[in-house]
């Protein structure tokens, strides 16, 4: 028992924290296992640019002094590719750190948050310790064309006088289900210009998609429209934790009000500028990544488990029994997956599309598990 329980917000007491994936390090303490394959993070498989890990090892960078607290490189070069200003940037340490700076700024006791069931646990999370109500609209029928994704009907449905917030995961995580530039647009202009639209396009640099959506060019048109993307996916950096939101300058005046100082560590400025202009490590990366969901897709179906159709770097898979018993398993054989019981679709697992040689482990090891 928390002794210290009564002494926190009502709003923390009542929380579920968010469980990361598993580490390999932890697994191999645990069950003293090697050549462990970790799959639950959707991470890139390829890892960073070359062009970064020479940048990092020959980094020049003085570690007794604090970083940049304004990014001010790393804003204008975002800006200039992105024909924005560079004071419409909001950096972040990685895009949810940006997706919580929004909750904290637009949100309170009194107001409402809307965003879809079986989108990014965290919203639930950011809007519960704000003290302001979470609507949760129900996805789209499994048996629909993007299975359990937005059901934008149903979320506009709940938007009222107390909505500020919406979140819109595209492509979603954990389903893989993306929507097309028509619907996402519509939705958009439909809603009131007091409520903040907020795009999670974390996974934006792998779609392949020609109806996708590159919603940085509607930021211009709608001032209540925030976009985040991370260098955590596609670009490898995960591990140094570095992202951004792009909005009107309005609207990131306010939340560069809210963001820490100095949120952002100087080796991820320097990493992520170096990552954005090597373009061919992003090509490299969007192609493996093509190749290996398309194996994972076929051979999944070819062991006749239901696969949510995915843009993203990742598969939801029904393996059609408890999803935490297929993980558990799977950690004994030194596969790491993530269960989505959390999610509440307790039958299903989301793997991360791996090297060649950890996508044909994982699905040895999932045909002995199942």
């Amino acid at each position: 028992m928390n002794e210290f329980q009564h002494l926190a917000v009502p709003e923390v007491q009542g929380l579920d924290p968010y469980q990361p994936g598993k580490p390999e390090s932890e697994l191999e303490r645990e069950l003293g296992l090697s050549n462990i394959v970790k799959l639950a993070s959707n991470e890139n498989s390829l890892g960073p640019s070359p062009q970064v890990i020479r940048q990092i090892q020959g980094c020049g960078i003085n570690l007794s002094r604090y970083p940049d607290g304004n990014g001010t490189e790393l804003k204008a070069e975002l800006a200039r590719r992105m024909a924005i200003q560079p004071s419409q940037v909001t950096l972040g340490n990685g895009s949810s750190d940006v997706l919580e700076i929004i909750a904290r700024t637009f949100l309170t006791a009194g107001s409402e948050a809307v965003f879809s069931e079986f989108a990014f646990a965290m919203y639930s999370i950011f809007v519960q310790v704000t003290g302001a109500t979470a609507r949760i609209a129900r996805a789209l029928e499994p048996s629909s064309v993007m299975p359990y994704g937005h059901d934008l009907e149903a979320m506009y449905g709940l938007v009222n006088d107390k909505t500020r917030v919406v979140f819109i995961a595209n492509p979603n995580n954990p389903t893989g289900t993306y929507l097309s530039s028509d619907r996402l647009l519509g939705f958009v202009t439909s809603l009131p210009e007091e409520v903040i639209c907020v795009v999670d396009e974390a996974y934006f640099e792998y779609v392949e998609k020609e109806d996708f959506p590159n919603t940085m060019e509607w930021v211009e048109r709608f001032p209540n429209l925030v976009v985040t993307r991370t260098f955590s996916k596609a670009f490898g950096l995960a591990g140094l934790r570095i992202g951004y939101g792009v909005s009107d300058t309005r609207v990131a005046n306010l939340l560069n009000r809210v963001r820490q100082p100095f949120n952002t560590n100087s080796l991820a400025l320097d990493a992520a500028l170096t990552a954005l202009a090597d373009e061919n490590h992003i090509q490299v990366s969007r192609k493996a990544n093509a190749e290996g969901l398309c194996f994972l897709l076929e051979r999944l179906a070819e062991m006749r488990l239901n696969v949510i159709p995915s843009v993203g770097n990742f598969v939801c898979v029904d393996v059609q029994r408890s999803g935490a018993e297929v993980f558990a398993d799977l950690l004994k054989q030194g596969v790491i997956v993530r269960p989505l019981a959390g999610y509440r679709m307790p039958n299903h697992i989301r793997v991360t599309v791996g090297t060649p040689r950890e996508n044909k482990r994982f699905l040895a090891e999932l045909r002995k598990v199942l």
